[in-house]
């Protein structure tokens, strides 16, 4: 009975954990930059201020986030969200999205990193 009882558990453990593996992490931007091999098509959360928008193009919001890390100089302190939501420039807010890597929309619109099909959530 005890063996039925073990199995059954292992067996519900099994169930949940794809459900635990495609959690998002929380980073920030500069940890996104330095981490993307390891966090590429996975779910990422960040938090940060709205610095740009470009509503409707190519069927998608475009907003660029800051969080005050990250290098300027370098380019890795704004991260590029897309989303089916939108904020005002100036907003902070949370994002969740799938980190993109190296990603090329054509016609000019190349990122090395995006979050994609992002969740937007106003922070007070």
């Amino acid at each position: 009975m005890n063996r039925t009882r073990i199995l059954a558990a292992l067996f519900s453990l099994a169930l949940l954990a794809p459900a635990f593996a495609d959690e998002a992490v929380q980073k920030s931007i500069a940890a996104v930059y330095k981490e993307k091999a390891e966090l590429a098509g996975k779910p990422v959360k960040l938090q940060g201020k709205v610095v740009k928008v470009n509503n409707n193009i190519m069927n998608r919001n475009f907003l660029h986030l800051q969080d005050g890390s990250g290098d300027p100089a370098l380019g890795t302190n704004d991260l590029t969200i897309t989303s089916d939501g939108t904020a005002a420039m100036g907003d902070t807010v949370s994002v969740t999205g799938t980190l993109a890597v190296d990603t090329d929309f054509g016609s000019g619109y190349k990122y090395p990193l995006l979050l994609e099909k992002a969740t937007i959530t106003q922070v007070p």
